[in-house]
Parts: structure tokens; sequence; C-alpha cells
């Protein structure tokens, strides 16, 4: 049967990546896909459907930022860190988000992204007694949309379409997806942030990030990827906040690490070796288990490290308050540890 263009894989063309067991029973199945790419791009581990299409959501963020940082965005440290982030919200990520309007010459009005109440309980307390409400810039996506935003005001380029797909910034967008990937894109839609969101494989998305990723090690490599990696390994409280688990996994482990909503997540070591994972019902809970997993088997990462990790990341199956089961891996998954 054809595949359908305009869907991701199948149940029947994925495996099983992890399960929730409660009380020794087990209660859930997480259904999806995962590949694990050598540092030279080859495929060394193809968990299910590795070449149809997903949407990669925010684990595209680091390349969005590229693009704006190719357009002349001047995006230093931390500021480089939120354009690639999923962020909580906090008061120091808005005041990050807040300065790079500022040196752009725009203000909170100007973003497109919707207004939203931070993850993060002590900004959210503060908008709440300060009575100012929901905040585009406590958007998860804030950082991203700054950037491109600043994008716009460096070159002259309209400020209230920048999300269209023919705009100038979101062409440059689509053509770095493509080199980094090394694949045309699949299918363009509408991201939950507002901005165009690119359908590609797992296979090409895991590509990207190994690129990303060798960029600091590589003379020949693109100067501005490389400071996104170094960025996101140098702020990773920016990527996401403090204790999240892209946070701890890149702080801990040295290693780049972007979830991105319905259950993606993509991961790279210095050396290049990465990680792409989709789960199909778009939970993300699992993600960190099986991709430091699959990067742990292949020993590309400390698995002692990777232990104390997904202590942190992983969170145990309650029941009155109590842990009563946990989240495991798979068969498909702890085969690779055999």
């Amino acid at each position: 049967m054809p595949h359908n263009p305009h869907a991701t894989f199948t149940v029947d063309s994925a495996v099983e990546l992890a399960v929730i067991e409660r009380s020794g029973f087990v209660e859930s199945r997480h259904i999806g896909s995962a590949v694990l790419l050598a540092a030279d791009g080859t495929v060394v581990t193809e968990l299910g459907d590795i070449t149809t299409p997903i949407f990669a959501r925010s684990a595209l963020k680091p390349l969005q930022a590229l693009a704006s940082m190719q357009s002349g965005v001047p995006l230093r440290g931390a500021q480089v860190a939120l354009a690639c982030g999923s962020h909580v919200g906090s008061l120091d990520h808005m005041d990050v988000a807040e300065g790079m309007l500022k040196a752009a010459g725009v203000t909170e009005e100007h973003l497109q992204c919707p207004a939203a109440w931070p993850y993060d309980e002590t900004a959210r307390n503060w908008l709440v007694r300060s009575e100012r409400g929901k905040s585009k810039l406590a958007f998860n996506c804030s950082g991203k949309h700054a950037a491109f935003l600043w994008a716009c005001t460096e070159n002259g380029w309209d400020t209230h379409s920048y999300l269209e797909p023919n705009h100038p910034l979101q062409q440059r967008v689509r053509s770095v997806i493509e080199e980094y990937t090394g694949e045309r894109i699949a299918h363009l839609g509408i991201d939950g942030c507002g901005a165009p969101v690119a359908a590609v494989s797992l296979t090409g998305l895991a590509r990207a990030f190994s690129m990303l990723a060798k960029a600091p090690g590589d003379k020949n490599s693109n100067a501005r990827a490389a400071t996104i990696a170094t960025s996101m390994l140098d702020y990773p409280w920016a990527v996401q906040g403090r204790g999240e688990d892209n946070t701890v996994v890149m702080d801990e482990l040295g290693i780049i690490a972007k979830i991105g909503a319905e259950g993606v997540l993509a991961m790279a070591t210095p050396q290049g070796v990465s990680i792409a994972v989709k789960i199909l019902d778009g939970n993300i809970r699992a993600t960190s288990l099986v991709g430091l997993t699959m990067l742990a088997a292949a020993g590309a990462v400390d698995i002692p490290g990777v232990s104390s990790v997904l202590e942190k990341v992983v969170s145990p199956v309650m029941g009155g308050g109590q842990p009563v089961g946990r989240i495991r891996l798979g068969t498909a998954v702890s085969a690779l540890l055999d």
C-alpha cells in the first residue's frame, strides 16, 4: 500500500518503544519509531519507520534560529539558546526575550505567538499578582519569534507577515532545514505558535542534529551552527528550564537535546552520533528514556551518567502519592542492551 503523503507512519510500521507499568501490570504502551545515526550519517539503529515524514515541531528550533542568525541577527549567549528553546516562561526566560525585542527595536505586541501563562510557577504567580495576565513573552516559543522579528528589522523585511511561508525569512528557514536534513520538506503546516512547521523524516532530523553538534569541532563548518551547539550547552536553562528534561541532559551529559510537541525528541553528541524519536500517540514522557538508552547502547554516552540522568528525568508512576510503577523500555529498545 503506498504511503499517504498527508500522514505520518502508522502503528503497523512502528514498534513498542516503552511501556507504563503500574503495580506490576503493564497499563499503557508507547508505540513509535526511532533512529540512531553514526557520526558519518549512516544508520546504526533503526526501530520502526524512519523514512516517512513527521512534523518535527519544536525540534526544528535550532535550525530556525540558525536561519535568523544567517539573516544577520547578532544573537549572543543565552539569546541563542532561547531562540532554540521551548522554555517554561521563567522570569529569566522572559527577560532574555524582552532584551532581544528591545535590541530589534520592537515590542512584545509585535510577537505573533499567542499569549500564555508560564509553566514556571514563580513567573506565573508574579504575572497574577502584578495583574499583567497572560504574556506573549511567557509563550514557550517567544525566543524563536523574537529572533524572527530581529531578522526582519535587520533586513528591512515586513514584521507583520513574518510567519507567512513566502516571507523572505521563512524561505531562508526552509532552505536551512533542507540543507541540514539533507532532504526536501515533504509537507508544510502551521505549528502551535503560528510559525510554519516542516515535515521531515526521523533520519533527516537526526542528520541535522548531527551536523549541528559536530560544528564546534569542525573548522570547516558553519560558524553560526557552531555557536548554536555551543550556546545550547553553555546555557541549557534557556533551552527549556532549570530541572527540565532537556536542560538536565545537556547540563550533565554535554549532548544537545531538543524536544518537539507530539512525542518528538532529537539528541546528538559532540562527535555527531545522533538520535531522533517519534512517539505516535504524541506523549513525550518516554522520549528521553528511549533516546538516551539508544545512545548508551551504541557506546556514544557514558552509561553511569545516563543512569544518573534518567533517575532525574523519568518520572515514577504514582499511586496515593507514592511510587507504584515506572516507565520502562519496550522490547524493541531493551533488546539493544543485550
